[in-house]
Order: C-alpha cells, then sequence, then structure tokens
C-alpha cells in the first residue's frame, strides 16, 4: 500500500510528495527523513554543479541507517516522468538510471531515503569518456594521518605532470584526489594512466603505500584505489551525506586544510556544513575550468619516472 504524501514541496517548477518526514533514519543522533531531504534541497546550489549529466547509483536505507540498506542503478517505473532516466550498456544488457540535473530530483531522491548519491565519472552526451580522473585513498588502520601523507605525495607527483588536483573527504575513513579532465580519453587509458601514477608513488615509498587489491596483503598501508575510473564504476558526490554516526558529509577542501591539526575525513555533517560554506569559499568551485590533457602528462611521466 503506498503512503500518502505528508506533504507537497514545489521545487524547480515540480511538485514532490513528501512522505513520512518524520521517520529517523540517523537513530543515534535523532536525524530524520525530513532533515536528509531539507539538507539536499538547501546544498543543491553547490552539489549539483558535480551531479548533472550523471548517471546515479543510490545508496538507500529506507529503514534508517543501522538496518541493511542497498544500492540502487536501476530506475524503478513510478519514478515521475519529469525525472531524467538514461539507459546505458551493461554485461548482458542495459540498466536505465536516473540523473540528477535539477534541485526538484534530488529532493525526490531523498525523500525516497537515497542518503548517499554516487555518480559516474562521466556524463551523458560522453558516457564513454570520463571528465574525471579520481584516486581513492583508503587506509588500513585507523590512522588518518599517512592518508593526508598520500594524498601530499599524489599532489606532488602531479604537479611534476602539470595536472590540476582537487582534494576531498569521503566523509568515511579517507581522501579523494580528483583530476578534471577534457574528455578526449575512455575510460580503459584514463584507468592505466592512474594506475601508472599510483605504482610510481607506491614505488616511491612501498612501505607506507599499496596498489594491493586484498586487504590481507596491504599490511596496514594506506591503499591507493584507482578502480573508479573503469566504466560504470561509481564515486560518493561532493556534498554528498554518508550513511555513518553523525551523518558526515563528502566535503570539497583546500590542499592547505591537510595540514590543520584535528583534520577528519569524517569532521563535517549535514548539521555543521553549511557553517562552514558561510565561512570558506568553496575549494571546488572553479573544478570544471581545469579540465585537462593528459597528452602531455603520459610521456612526461614516463620520462621522470621510467617503468
Amino acid at each position: 500500500m503506498s503512503v500518502k504524501p505528508a506533504e507537497i514541496l514545489r521545487v524547480d517548477g515540480h511538485e514532490v510528495g513528501i512522505t513520512r518526514p518524520e521517520k529517523v533514519l540517523f537513530p543515534g543522533d535523532g536525524i530524520t527523513k525530513g532533515d536528509v531531504i531539507r539538507y539536499y534541497q538547501r546544498i543543491g546550489p553547490w552539489m549539483l554543479p558535480h551531479l548533472e549529466g550523471r548517471p546515479l547509483a543510490l545508496q538507500r536505507f529506507p529503514d534508517g541507517i543501522d538496518k541493511p540498506g542497498f544500492f540502487q542503478k536501476a530506475t524503478p517505473a513510478y519514478y515521475p516522468a519529469w525525472t531524467r532516466k538514461v539507459t546505458v550498456q551493461k554485461e548482458g544488457g542495459t540498466v536505465r538510471h536516473v540523473v540528477c540535473d535539477d534541485a526538484a530530483t534530488l529532493v525526490y531522491l531523498a525523500n525516497q531515503a537515497c542518503i548517499t548519491p554516487h555518480i559516474w565519472l562521466s556524463r551523458v552526451d560522453k558516457l564513454q569518456f570520463p571528465d574525471q580522473m579520481i584516486f581513492d585513498l583508503d587506509p588500513s588502520t585507523g590512522d588518518f594521518a599517512p592518508v593526508v601523507d598520500a594524498a601530499l605525495s599524489l599532489k606532488g607527483l602531479l604537479d611534476d605532470l602539470e595536472l590540476p588536483a582537487f582534494i576531498k573527504t569521503t566523509g568515511s575513513r579517507g581522501l579523494h584526489v580528483a583530476v578534471p579532465l577534457n574528455r578526449k580519453r575512455g575510460f580503459d587509458s584514463v584507468r592505466a594512466f592512474a594506475r601508472r601514477v599510483a605504482e610510481v608513488i607506491v614505488a616511491q615509498h612501498p612501505s607506507r603505500y599499496t596498489i594491493e587489491q586484498y586487504k590481507s596483503k596491504r599490511r596496514g598501508r594506506v591503499f591507493i584505489d584507482v578502480n573508479r575510473n573503469a566504466w560504470a564504476q561509481t564515486a560518493v558526490a561532493v556534498y554528498a551525506v554518508r550513511p555513518r554516526k553523525g551523518a558526515p558529509v563528502s566535503v570539497p577542501l583546500a590542499w592547505s586544510e591537510l595540514h590543520q591539526k584535528g583534520l577528519r575525513p569524517d569532521g563535517i555533517t549535514i548539521r555543521t556544513v553549511f557553517d562552514r560554506i558561510d565561512k570558506e569559499d568553496d575549494p571546488w568551485k572553479d573544478f570544471w575550468r581545469h579540465a585537462a590533457s593528459l597528452d602531455k602528462a603520459g610521456p612526461k611521466l614516463e620520462q621522470l619516472h621510467p617503468a
């Protein structure tokens, strides 16, 4: 039986029915679905430029984060006609993803108890060509300092290659280093380049960093994960909420912030992020203006660090 809307929000010219806004999604914090909806409605101006035109995978928790959630890629038939969808190829068939181009869709997804939207690294108009390359820095222990060191090592190498580098918290345990791209290379080429960069960093500090897939082989080292650069893989969106205690948010950082004492990857939450936005300039506001080519960076990498 369907649940009747408790209220109707009019967003971007669309009516979005809000159901059970009082339902607690973060039991340890008293954060309700209504709180999550209001957060996503308010964060839209900063978040939407990083969502627009991308297939999404939705991490949903209809019964709250203390109960099993699930990832949803295929868009159900009941989604409103005004929500944008795109059909993409997958092994053995196709899947129709939702695309979030506006605040109304963002609010609608939040009402579906989507805590975390995960984005493709490409947009629907050039789906085979990613517009960003991501290095996911994942700690093997509870110590965050090695993750910061790994990010700074990556930044140094990317600077040598004259590639722009942006940094954000994941809202979970690690950091993402992102390089905006000019969409001239396919996923396989971008992932191969990212792996070569990771190999160089690991070769420089083999006792601190690793590209080992198996956790049992990492031996306390930071995992430099480049697998998100493969076709149909996703990354947590900028300003997305994570299904963790306190409702932490993935937040863009200035590189100088990595030197601040007490920095944590889950230190900014939906209750504190707007205080930060009010006080700090958005470190990622010019992200897309810096879209780079890998054409010169590849040969330069081999020149500086021969295989």
